[in-house]
Protein backbone atom coordinates (compact mmCIF):
# COMPACT_ATOMS: atom_id res chain seq x y z
CA UNK A 1 0.00 0.00 0.00
CA UNK A 2 2.60 2.11 1.09
CA UNK A 3 4.64 1.32 -2.18
CA UNK A 4 2.05 2.35 -4.60
CA UNK A 5 1.69 5.70 -3.01
CA UNK A 6 5.06 6.33 -3.04
CA UNK A 7 4.82 5.32 -6.81
CA UNK A 8 1.81 7.93 -7.64
CA UNK A 9 3.46 10.35 -5.52
CA UNK A 10 6.92 9.91 -7.42
CA UNK A 11 5.06 9.69 -10.96
CA UNK A 12 2.98 12.61 -9.31
CA UNK A 13 6.70 14.71 -9.07
CA UNK A 14 7.92 13.82 -12.66
CA UNK A 15 4.95 15.17 -14.41
CA UNK A 16 4.58 18.51 -12.53
CA UNK A 17 8.95 18.39 -13.28
CA UNK A 18 7.68 18.14 -17.17
CA UNK A 19 5.29 20.63 -17.02
CA UNK A 20 7.62 23.72 -15.45
CA UNK A 21 10.33 22.62 -17.95
CA UNK A 22 7.74 23.23 -20.63
CA UNK A 23 6.85 26.58 -19.59
CA UNK A 24 8.94 29.35 -19.11
CA UNK A 25 7.47 31.69 -16.61
CA UNK A 26 9.19 35.09 -15.27
CA UNK A 27 7.56 37.58 -12.73
CA UNK A 28 7.44 41.17 -13.91
CA UNK A 29 5.99 42.82 -11.03
CA UNK A 30 5.06 42.60 -7.61
CA UNK A 31 3.19 45.47 -6.01
CA UNK A 32 1.57 45.80 -2.44
CA UNK A 33 -1.77 47.06 -2.52
CA UNK A 34 -4.58 48.72 -0.03
CA UNK A 35 -7.83 48.78 0.61
CA UNK A 36 -8.75 51.39 3.07
CA UNK A 37 -11.54 50.20 5.22
CA UNK A 38 -13.51 51.39 8.43
CA UNK A 39 -10.82 49.79 10.51
CA UNK A 40 -7.76 51.05 8.83
CA UNK A 41 -5.60 49.53 5.65
CA UNK A 42 -5.85 45.56 4.50
CA UNK A 43 -3.16 44.77 2.67
CA UNK A 44 -2.70 42.66 -0.51
CA UNK A 45 -0.50 41.64 -3.39
CA UNK A 46 -0.62 41.91 -7.44
CA UNK A 47 1.52 40.44 -9.23
CA UNK A 48 2.31 40.43 -13.19
CA UNK A 49 3.51 37.26 -15.05
CA UNK A 50 4.82 36.34 -18.25
CA UNK A 51 4.24 32.36 -19.26
CA UNK A 52 5.65 30.81 -22.46
CA UNK A 53 6.44 27.29 -24.55
CA UNK A 54 9.89 28.57 -26.24
CA UNK A 55 7.99 27.62 -29.15
CA UNK A 56 5.98 30.67 -30.23
CA UNK A 57 3.51 30.37 -27.59
CA UNK A 58 3.27 33.32 -24.90
CA UNK A 59 0.72 34.88 -22.39
CA UNK A 60 0.55 37.48 -19.20
CA UNK A 61 -1.99 37.59 -16.60
CA UNK A 62 -2.27 40.11 -13.60
CA UNK A 63 -2.95 37.83 -10.16
CA UNK A 64 -3.84 39.37 -6.34
CA UNK A 65 -3.79 37.52 -3.55
CA UNK A 66 -2.81 38.42 0.39
CA UNK A 67 0.11 36.45 0.01
CA UNK A 68 2.78 36.85 -2.70
CA UNK A 69 2.99 32.90 -3.03
CA UNK A 70 -0.88 32.83 -4.02
CA UNK A 71 -0.76 36.10 -5.78
CA UNK A 72 2.20 34.33 -8.06
CA UNK A 73 0.21 31.19 -8.13
CA UNK A 74 -2.94 33.14 -9.86
CA UNK A 75 -1.42 34.78 -12.62
CA UNK A 76 0.43 31.84 -13.32
CA UNK A 77 -2.79 29.87 -14.05
CA UNK A 78 -4.27 32.87 -15.45
CA UNK A 79 -1.36 33.82 -17.87
CA UNK A 80 -1.62 29.73 -19.07
CA UNK A 81 -5.06 29.99 -19.90
CA UNK A 82 -4.41 33.06 -21.95
CA UNK A 83 -0.99 31.72 -23.87
CA UNK A 84 -1.82 32.56 -27.87
CA UNK A 85 0.46 31.23 -30.37
CA UNK A 86 2.47 33.48 -32.80
CA UNK A 87 3.93 33.24 -35.97
CA UNK A 88 7.73 33.48 -36.05
CA UNK A 89 10.13 33.61 -38.56
CA UNK A 90 13.28 31.04 -37.64
CA UNK A 91 14.73 33.23 -34.85
CA UNK A 92 13.14 35.75 -35.09
CA UNK A 93 9.80 37.92 -35.84
CA UNK A 94 9.05 38.42 -39.24
CA UNK A 95 8.73 41.97 -39.81
CA UNK A 96 9.07 44.93 -37.97
CA UNK A 97 5.92 46.08 -35.81
CA UNK A 98 4.70 48.94 -33.05
CA UNK A 99 2.63 48.11 -30.06
CA UNK A 100 0.80 50.36 -27.79
CA UNK A 101 -1.00 50.15 -24.93
CA UNK A 102 -1.62 53.39 -22.18
CA UNK A 103 0.90 55.77 -22.66
CA UNK A 104 3.45 52.70 -23.61
CA UNK A 105 5.24 51.80 -27.41
CA UNK A 106 6.83 49.14 -28.03
CA UNK A 107 9.01 48.62 -31.18
CA UNK A 108 9.92 45.37 -32.06
CA UNK A 109 12.40 45.26 -35.24
CA UNK A 110 13.37 41.65 -36.75
CA UNK A 111 16.79 41.11 -36.47
CA UNK A 112 19.68 38.62 -38.12
CA UNK A 113 20.62 35.31 -36.67
CA UNK A 114 23.03 35.94 -34.58
CA UNK A 115 22.25 39.15 -33.24
CA UNK A 116 20.34 38.32 -29.53
CA UNK A 117 18.13 39.99 -27.78
CA UNK A 118 18.38 43.49 -27.59
CA UNK A 119 15.32 44.58 -25.19
CA UNK A 120 15.05 45.24 -21.71
CA UNK A 121 12.67 44.84 -19.05
CA UNK A 122 9.21 43.16 -19.54
CA UNK A 123 10.09 43.21 -23.48
CA UNK A 124 13.05 40.90 -22.66
CA UNK A 125 11.02 38.54 -20.37
CA UNK A 126 8.67 38.43 -22.58
CA UNK A 127 10.44 37.75 -26.09
CA UNK A 128 12.70 34.64 -23.86
CA UNK A 129 9.13 33.17 -23.10
CA UNK A 130 7.89 33.55 -26.62
CA UNK A 131 11.13 31.49 -27.63
CA UNK A 132 12.63 34.85 -30.03
CA UNK A 133 16.67 34.62 -29.80
CA UNK A 134 17.23 37.55 -32.44
CA UNK A 135 15.02 40.89 -32.21
CA UNK A 136 15.74 44.42 -31.48
CA UNK A 137 13.19 46.30 -29.50
CA UNK A 138 12.69 49.88 -28.25
CA UNK A 139 10.08 50.56 -25.50
CA UNK A 140 8.76 54.58 -25.80
CA UNK A 141 6.79 56.59 -23.70
CA UNK A 142 5.97 55.76 -20.17
CA UNK A 143 8.26 53.08 -18.67
CA UNK A 144 5.46 51.29 -15.91
CA UNK A 145 6.42 47.43 -16.58
CA UNK A 146 2.64 46.54 -16.63
CA UNK A 147 1.92 48.54 -19.52
CA UNK A 148 5.08 47.79 -21.40
CA UNK A 149 4.07 44.20 -20.95
CA UNK A 150 0.89 44.81 -22.62
CA UNK A 151 2.04 46.95 -25.90
CA UNK A 152 4.72 44.00 -26.42
CA UNK A 153 1.77 41.63 -26.26
CA UNK A 154 -0.15 44.10 -28.55
CA UNK A 155 2.43 44.65 -31.26
CA UNK A 156 3.11 40.52 -31.32
CA UNK A 157 -0.37 39.98 -31.42
CA UNK A 158 -0.53 41.73 -34.43
CA UNK A 159 2.03 39.94 -36.47
CA UNK A 160 0.32 37.28 -38.60
CA UNK A 161 2.29 34.47 -41.13
CA UNK A 162 2.89 34.46 -45.06
CA UNK A 163 -0.05 31.55 -45.19
CA UNK A 164 -2.42 34.16 -43.37
CA UNK A 165 -1.74 36.76 -46.01
CA UNK A 166 -1.70 33.95 -48.76
CA UNK A 167 -5.19 32.87 -47.72
CA UNK A 168 -6.68 36.77 -47.69
CA UNK A 169 -5.17 37.04 -51.35
CA UNK A 170 -5.79 33.92 -52.67
CA UNK A 171 -2.49 33.41 -54.00
CA UNK A 172 0.48 31.18 -53.54
CA UNK A 173 3.82 32.56 -51.98
CA UNK A 174 5.79 32.75 -54.94
CA UNK A 175 2.63 35.03 -56.32
CA UNK A 176 3.44 37.35 -53.51
CA UNK A 177 6.86 37.85 -53.84
CA UNK A 178 7.36 37.06 -57.18
CA UNK A 179 11.38 37.22 -58.09
CA UNK A 180 12.41 37.52 -54.09
CA UNK A 181 14.06 34.52 -53.48
CA UNK A 182 11.53 32.74 -50.13
CA UNK A 183 11.67 30.13 -49.43
CA UNK A 184 9.01 30.26 -46.51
Amino acid sequence: MAEERNKKSQVAATKQAAQQEEYAESVLNIRRVAKVIKGGRRFAFSALVVVGDKKGRVGIALGKGREVSSAISKALRRAKKTMFVIPLYKTTIPYTILGRHGSSSVLLRSAAKGTGLIAGGAVRSVMEALGVRDVLAKSLGSSNPHNVAKATIDALSKLKSAQHFMKLRGKNIKEIFEDKNVSA
